[in-house]
């Protein structure tokens, strides 16, 4: 440490015979440069400053009489020791919620950039569905029922299919069925045992769509619960990239238990929050096409996680893919959705910064492991 001593102070502390000070004088500075306590009684201290005024500088060495600090009381050493410990506990809890501060003032900052650079996949596409649907509204009738087997979110509206089409088609009471579960097309086409669900407000609806694909193979419920089974099946397939990217990372099976675990939880937080029931995400199109999608090799968005952690760039991946991967441009929408609904969701989250390249896969994972530790919800 550098201490800068006006001459007026340092005539006061110190005595030197080879200089003195005039008011007449240019200005000194003396500057402190190094200390030694002696061994003692009287407990001198040397001190080397240098002197030192516009044009020169010399070094000189002065003496003064300075007090040490008392020597520390060894009958206090219970109560130092116990201080101590609440410092301890303290800096605890200080690093617990500099962590969580951090993670948030990531997630805030990520939106943030989001909005300003607009560079994400869903922006760079000509696909999706509202130009389709609009260039065919003056042909279709007002009854027509609609049936979805689109799994996504429109990136800058948040809408889900249920909201696209009818307003889309400027028809409120459009017809609309969402179909979805754990299916992957090879095996419906091999006439393998499968089981989907159909969501409609209309229960009449539900049940026509039900009779019409059930058969032998194909085992086909019904519910009411059109915001469950829509946004299980948008946030499935994001969870399925992170399934994937820890799958490339060689991080092991109690990671990638650990992990689905948590993003189930996450999309469970959301999903009720915009009004859906619990019980569809612990059903087929739930918890049923997130374990399909997660932990199966055919599934496209896991391939993308697997090739991720494994240090492929997502240009080169999407370049290389004939299929879409919807966990891709549905990402972006999970830290909207989340913030628009109060629901932090740390898994999620990091694969939308992942996809956007603003964080590595290692450094998700680290980030991810540091996050306070808290209750199971």
């Amino acid at each position: 440490m550098a201490l800068l001593l006006e001459p007026p102070l340092s005539t006061s502390l110190f005595s030197n015979n080879s200089s003195s000070y005039s008011q007449t004088q240019s200005p000194l500075h003396f500057k402190l440069l190094r200390t030694n306590f002696s061994s003692t009684p009287k407990f001198e201290q040397t001190v080397l400053i240098r002197q030192y005024s516009t044009s020169r500088y010399t070094s000189k060495v002065c003496a003064a009489a300075i007090d040490p600090p008392p020597p520390p009381d060894q009958n206090q050493s219970p109560l130092r020791d116990a201080k101590v410990s609440l410092e301890v506990a303290s800096t605890t809890r200080d690093r617990q919620k500099i962590v969580r501060v951090a993670w948030e003032k990531l997630v805030r900052w990520s939106r943030s950039w989001r909005s300003k650079a607009k560079t994400d996949v869903l922006e760079r596409t000509n696909k999706f569905s509202c130009s389709f649907l609009e260039g065919v509204a003056d042909y279709v009738e007002p009854g027509l029922p609609f049936i979805s087997l689109s799994k996504g979110l429109e990136l800058n509206t948040l809408r889900m299919m249920s909201q696209i089409i009818p307003q889309t088609l400027r028809n409120s009471r459009q017809p609309y069925v969402a179909l979805s579960g754990p299916s992957f097309a090879l095996e419906l086409m091999n006439k393998l045992p499968t089981a989907m669900v159909v969501a409609s407000k209309d229960k009449k609806l539900a049940n026509t769509v039900q009779q019409l694909l059930a058969s032998r193979n194909l085992r086909i419920n019904t519910t009411s619960d059109v915001i469950g089974v829509e946004i299980a099946g948008a946030l499935k397939n994001v969870l399925a990239i992170a399934a994937g990217i820890v799958e490339g990372l060689n991080l092991g099976n109690n990671s990638m238990a650990a992990l689905v675990a948590q993003g189930c939880s996450e999309i469970r937080w959301l999903s009720t929050k915009m009004g859906a029931k619990s019980t569809t995400i612990s059903g087929l199109s739930g918890t049923g096409d997130i374990m399909l999608t997660c932990f199966v090799s055919l599934s496209r968005n896991r391939t993308v996680g697997v090739r991720l952690g494994s240090g492929e760039t997502l240009d080169d991946i999407l370049c290389s893919m004939n299929q879409v991967a919807e966990g891709v441009s549905t990402a972006g929408a999970v830290i909207a959705l989340g913030q628009k609904y109060n629901v932090k969701m740390p898994v999620l989250t990091a694969v939308a910064r992942i996809i956007d390249n603003e964080l590595t896969p290692q450094k998700a994972v680290f980030e991810l492991m540091n996050l306070p530790q808290v209750e199971e919800v």
